[in-house]
């Protein structure tokens, strides 16, 4: 099996998919490890944004293969982890996953994805789980998830100029 196939498979959630896997990565604590990761988000985010029907990614992605037993095995081990959410989560507002609203949760997850990249103190972690609650949002169709996940990502953004802002008073302060 490609991955090709697994994305060709996921449709329009292989955009959660996606989000959910380098969310999950970005929370591992490693230096520069949200810098890294952000740019699939970041690509991931702007072909949401641009409306594509289901993620595009370079041919020799495309085309690497991907076992079967160890996607299943890397399956079975995560479904521990998603058996709780699952009982939170259930499609719901589906209003929500209309082609413009997805469109605009595109911006906005584009918008968090930047604030992952920027390498501010404390600034990697909300935005990840922000982007990991939009991605499950997406994934179950759940549109209250979803709008929750985005409001944490806007929060998130606002706190990620705060700190900018303040880094560059700070750096004017003690200049002047």
């Amino acid at each position: 099996m490609t991955v090709g196939d697994l994305v060709g498979t996921l449709g329009d959630r292989s955009f959660g998919w996606c989000i959910v896997l380098f969310a999950l990565i970005n929370l591992i604590p490693m230096p520069l490890g949200s810098m890294i990761m952000s740019l699939p988000l970041m690509l991931v985010a702007a072909q949401m944004a641009l409306g594509l029907p289901k993620l595009r990614l370079p041919q020799a992605v495309m085309r690497r293969e991907v076992g079967r037993k160890r996607f299943q095995k890397v399956v079975m081990r995560l479904r521990p982890l998603f058996r709780p959410i699952e009982r939170i989560v259930r499609p719901r507002h589906r209003i929500v996953f209309a082609p413009r609203n997805e469109q605009a949760i595109g911006l906005v997850l584009l918008a968090v994805s930047v604030a992952l990249f920027l390498p501010f103190p404390l600034s990697g972690w909300m935005p990840a789980v922000a982007l990991l609650v939009t991605g499950v949002g997406l994934v179950e169709r759940d549109g209250l998830v979803t709008l929750a996940g985005v409001g944490l990502g806007l929060a998130a953004v606002a706190v990620t100029a705060a700190v900018a802002l303040a880094l560059v008073l700070g750096v004017h302060f003690l200049a002047a």
